[in-house]
């Protein structure tokens, strides 16, 4: 560039000119999927936060359905075929919003579909997908259970070939859309390994009672899972797959989508403490004029547009094939924990006016701590970058 070249104005939105980075169609994604949550969750959240529910969840599926949202990145089946980094910039939108909104999208289209897409027969596809697709049909993913959180081998549901069926029988605990779902993906010992099964919700023996007294992802349906001897045909096992690789894989894909929804619910934080500080008065000038707030401010845009350059970096790489689980570690650690401590800081600014319910701040703050545990503790993160960095197995 020429010492005469004029250069843009600064945007305190896009302090890194990231924009730059996207094609015209990935902004015109994130665009909708932001104006679709403007419209038609934020003027609500609040509301179905503090009475800890989401009514409408059939009918926020088939417009998030209509928008490609669902599977989004998955090809064929009525799915969207959308880029790694569309996604991602779809799910930053939707947990701008709020976690809770995104969570129904990333079990949908990154557990539920993707393990049915990778793993599932011809049949299976065609029965299942399309209808998920367009958000007629509501999917789960059962794998945590009770007693069994980061260990998943020592997962109890177990399934039994009875002549040409399988009998399914234990509990899966903390399930996304659970008593909502049309369809659940379910994982169970057998005598073969680990296997995955798609479980139509009407079957005899299934059940999934509401979980109540939540005080994080409050505007989320969670559920636990109840396999009673539900008696499955054979053809409802999952064929491409067996042992764990098969749900660690779906979570993997979820876990990315995690990398870049963090940053939405950190991104709206950060935008509620930059608007307060610019407008909120003490001592006879606006608190952003003050210098320990401008170094709060500046701390967070860091974290902030650094950690949606990660986003962005690794889904580059999962676009080119070359992103790997370790890395997809990186960046589940490091973006939801800097969000947290976003969102902290963002509420010291509006001081007491931070715990409201009229602001976001609480709500992600609150929905955050859930999201730093679901699909891998930060502990199990660590470790799994600690085995990478030195070649030695910290888990036993």
């Amino acid at each position: 560039m020429s010492a005469s070249a004029k250069l843009p104005p600064f945007d305190a939105a896009d302090p890194l000119g990231i924009d730059d980075l996207l094609e015209p169609e990935d902004l015109a994604i994130r665009d909708t999927v932001r104006d679709w949550a403007a419209d038609r969750v934020l003027p609500y959240v609040a509301d179905w936060y503090e009475k800890g529910e989401l009514p409408g969840i059939r009918d926020l599926a088939r417009e998030l359905g209509a928008l490609g949202a669902l599977g989004m990145s998955l090809t064929g089946y009525g799915c969207a075929g959308a880029s790694a980094v569309q996604y991602g910039l779809a799910c930053l939108e939707l947990e701008a919003a709020d976690s809770g909104i995104r969570s129904l999208v990333s079990v949908q289209g990154s557990l539920a579909m993707y393990a049915i897409h990778r793993f599932g027969s011809e049949e299976q596809k065609r029965q299942w997908l399309p209808r998920m697709a367009a958000g007629e049909v509501i999917g789960c993913f059962g794998l945590t259970e009770p007693d069994h959180g980061s260990d998943p081998a020592s997962m109890r549901t177990h399934a039994k070939r009875d002549g040409d069926d399988w009998v399914l029988s234990g509990r899966k605990m903390w399930i996304t859309n659970g008593s909502v779902a049309g369809v659940a993906v379910v994982w169970a010992q057998t005598e073969e390994g680990i296997r995955g099964f798609v479980v139509p919700t009407d079957s005899p023996g299934f059940s999934a009672p509401e979980i109540k007294h939540k005080w994080s992802l409050r505007a989320s349906v969670t559920s636990e899972l109840v396999l009673d001897g539900v008696r499955l045909p054979g053809s409802a096992v999952l064929p491409e797959v067996t042992g764990l690789r098969g749900p660690l894989s779906c979570l993997s894909h979820a876990r990315y989508g995690i990398v870049w929804g963090a940053m939405g619910a950190a991104r709206s934080s950060f935008e509620a403490a930059l608007d307060y500080a610019r407008s909120r008065e003490q001592f006879g000038r606006p608190i952003g004029g003050f210098q320990l707030t401008q170094a709060k401010l500046a701390d967070m845009a860091v974290e902030l547009h650094k950690g949606i350059l990660l986003a962005h970096h690794l889904g580059r790489r999962m676009d080119a094939g070359r992103l790997r689980p370790e890395q997809v570690s990186f960046g589940k650690l490091n973006n939801v924990r800097e969000a947290i401590e976003i969102c902290r800081t963002a509420r010291t600014i509006l001081g007491a006016n931070g715990i409201s319910l009229e602001y976001p701040v609480m709500r992600h703050a609150t929905n955050l701590e859930s999201v730093l545990t679901y699909e891998g503790t930060v502990e199990m993160h660590q470790l799994v970058l600690g085995k990478a960095l030195t070649g030695l197995d910290a888990f036993r």
